[in-house]
């Protein structure tokens, strides 16, 4: 690869980076062709960016950036992929789901909203996290609850007080 190509590619990774709040570098060492590919059209449906991409230009592209990824450097060794999303647990939901029990894809790093997670025991962890959306509904779900109970109770009370006055005005 010549220079210019190289700093065109550092340049395109690099913006790539910028759009997004959550980046995965996974290892597809050892997966055919045919399973990358798969894995490939799974997270084009599911939104999620997939980039084979060299260490030292992915570094280099890191640091560029005004994001920190320094804890992610030592996980750039062997053949890397970048998964981008917009939602954090979901190149790590598509990774789980695509792999069943075997080894590969791998977790090599993760960087999500300025959290780094490093290694594949990661996944459980970085899977079951919950998205921005997800933790916006449980907490207006929570909110709502409370006043639920009070209007229903006010509402029974209602017509339990009506009842109460009726029995009363009937008795005379």
């Amino acid at each position: 690869m010549r220079k210019e190509q190289k700093a065109q590619e550092i340049n395109e990774i690099a913006e790539i980076l910028s759009q997004y709040n959550t980046v995965y570098v996974a290892d597809l060492t050892g997966m055919t062709v045919e399973k990358t590919n798969s894995l490939r059209r799974v997270c084009f449906r599911k939104g999620v960016k997939v980039r084979m991409v060299k260490n030292t230009l992915l570094k280099k592209a890191m640091e560029r950036l005004d994001t920190d990824y320094s804890e992610m450097y030592e996980a750039l060794h062997g053949n890397s992929a970048i998964m981008v999303s917009e939602t954090g647990n979901l190149p790590a939901r598509i990774i789980k789901e695509f792999r069943g029990k075997a080894t590969i894809p791998a977790v090599k790093a993760a960087y999500i909203d300025q959290s780094v997670y490093v290694g594949d025991d990661q996944i459980e962890l970085l899977a079951n996290l919950k998205s921005r959306e997800e933790l916006i509904g449980e907490i207006v779900g929570l909110l709502q609850s409370p006043a639920r109970n009070v209007i229903s109770a006010l509402q029974s009370g209602g017509g339990k007080l009506a009842g109460i006055v009726k029995t009363l005005s009937e008795r005379e």
